[in-house]
């Protein structure tokens, strides 16, 4: 892209304000700071260029359903470097806005769980569980819910193989 790449782009896009869609940054960087910058910067999903096409498919499609997507060969090192770093610091003053069903929802999420798995295992309604993470969302001032399972891990609200 001329003058930005996707990261900038990104920025700008999510911070209009009236974009209310996701973001799929499809990439040839498989670098992990590229990865985890583009989640901070707010994108969604995260994909190599030489992804088959129903991959990318699949990604817009589970995006666009409000779950997040990264390249599955990229997944497993993400996964090893955060294990890696020292453990992050809680951020207490954003913990204690959420009720304890909540913080349990965010668990969930940062274990990958989907909406249908989360309410079989809380055993409460896809709707109910709809409800709490929209409200974690909002308690935690994100955009949806790759960023609730980056702030789940940054934040230590849970640890990689935990």
């Amino acid at each position: 892209m001329p003058k930005v790449d996707g990261l900038e782009a990104t920025r700008r896009i999510l911070e209009l304000g009236e974009f209310t869609g996701r973001v799929v940054i499809l990439t040839t960087f498989e670098r992990d700071d590229y990865v985890f910058e583009a989640l901070r910067s707010g994108a969604s999903g995260f994909l190599l260029k030489n992804a088959p096409p129903e991959e990318l498919v699949h990604a817009v499609r589970v995006v666009a359903a409000g779950d997040g997507l990264l390249a599955p060969s990229i997944t497993r090192r993400i996964i090893e470097e955060y294990a890696q770093r020292p453990l992050p610091r809680r951020d207490d003053r954003l913990i204690q806005r959420l009720t304890a069903r909540e913080l349990e929802v965010v668990r969930l999420l940062a274990k990958g769980r989907s909406n249908v798995e989360l309410a079989a295992e809380l055993h409460v309604s896809e709707g109910t569980v709809k409800t709490h993470v929209s409200s974690v969302l909002t308690k935690l001032g994100l955009r949806d819910r790759v960023q609730a399972v980056v702030f789940a891990y940054e934040s230590g609200l849970v640890q990689p193989g935990g």
